[in-house]
């Protein structure tokens, strides 16, 4: 099993750009573990990591229903967002700047074939990071992603959305960390197709914009801690 992943920061990247790159190396993980079947000194295969901040655009997933865009294409055209539909589970959701996003394109054979457990991995990430910011962050029951104050029905807020794909249990899309996030652009939505919880920030929570490149430091921290794997950092693939 190979427990490196490759790393690389994208910085500013429109989505459809970063959705195809993914889909790339995706498909070359996949290539290699078929031409594995056949080989008798089989390859092993690489694991990638991607970070990105995207313009303004909202992405509505396979489950996801089109009327959880509450906005006409004319009004996306003004604020300047885009819009897709794409291949990963989950519904609607919205990437901009200030918001950091973390693709793990990995092959799961190399660590665990457990998508569940894949997706709770993503979310321990996240609420070790929060956690050195002094906020208690934690799942909430029967939904994706990272939450803050489940017990409390009316003030409950989501920080983290997940949502990923996987074919041959190599993984694609991931989660999308809200930092500095323009919240205003979650009204246009019915935020992953909860209409009766709201979104929040880092920002909004502590009060103060928060240094986006200290934050991703974390998160790299805890996704080689939670994933007991190696980043091999700045590499060109």
């Amino acid at each position: 099993m190979n427990r490196h992943v490759l790393y690389k920061h994208l910085g500013t990247l429109e989505y459809e750009q970063c959705w195809k790159y993914q889909e790339q190396l995706m498909q070359k993980i996949i290539d290699i573990k078929l031409a594995n079947r056949n080989s008798l000194s089989p390859q092993p295969t690489p694991n990638y990591l991607l970070s990105v901040e995207h313009p303004h655009v909202y992405t509505l997933g396979k489950s996801g229903k089109e009327n959880h865009l509450l906005v006409s294409e004319d009004f996306l055209k003004k604020i300047n967002a885009s819009y897709y539909k794409v291949n990963r589970g989950g519904d609607i959701t919205y990437h901009g700047y200030g918001q950091l996003v973390v693709y793990p394109i990995l092959d799961l054979e190399n660590f665990f074939t457990d998508i569940h457990k894949y997706v709770r991995f993503l979310e321990e990430i996240i609420i070790r990071t929060l956690n050195e910011y002094g906020i208690k962050a934690e799942r909430s029951s029967g939904e994706t992603g990272v939450w803050l104050d489940t017990h409390l029905p009316e003030k409950a807020r989501k920080i983290c959305a997940i949502g990923v794909r996987s074919s041959r249990w190599v993984t694609m899309h991931g989660l999308a960390f809200n930092i500095n996030t323009d919240i205003n652009y979650f009204n246009y939505i019915i935020p992953c197709g909860i209409a009766n919880k709201k979104v929040t920030s880092l920002h909004l929570e502590l009060g103060y914009k928060v240094d986006e490149m200290e934050v991703l430091s974390k998160i790299l921290k805890h996704f080689e801690s939670v994933f007991e794997c190696h980043l091999i950092k700045n590499t060109d693939f």
